[in-house]
């Protein structure tokens, strides 16, 4: 697998992200990823309100890995990265990070699986979404 450049989606940091403290609260985070990975599979054509009806499955988080480095504040304007990691038969690992201006902020690994849309059983990745998302690489 070669090197995909990471697919960016701007987030402004909102009073309701924050905690008491004034900063992001950290699961906010990955509400801020959720919104970078479903812009990055709509970017390239994947729908993910529409893969249960096309696809007779979806996507669904199995894993998560963050760091946290440096914290972000109210009005902050972010920059979320999403970037394919690995792609399996059932499940991708994407590569995220949130950054302000040139600071990496946050930075982590998702893995998303695929399940079949009734049963909630794991499943292979339909072979078009595979070759969508290798394409992009």
């Amino acid at each position: 697998m070669t090197a995909q450049a990471a697919f960016q989606w701007p987030v402004r940091v909102y009073w309701e992200d924050t905690d008491a403290g004034g900063i992001v609260f950290y699961a906010n985070y990955l509400k801020f990823f959720e919104r970078a990975r479903t812009e990055w599979l709509r970017a390239m054509g994947v729908m993910q309100g529409s893969l249960r009806e096309s696809a007779g499955g979806m996507f669904i988080v199995s894993e998560t890995s963050v760091r946290y480095l440096a914290p972000a504040r109210l009005d902050d304007e972010l920059l979320v990265t999403a970037r394919l990691e690995a792609a399996g038969r059932a499940s991708l690992i994407i590569a995220q990070q949130a950054l302000r201006g040139g600071t990496l902020l946050a930075e982590g690994t998702i893995r998303i699986g695929w399940v079949d849309d009734q049963t909630l059983r794991p499943g292979r990745i339909p072979p078009a979404i595979l070759a969508v998302l290798n394409h992009r690489e």
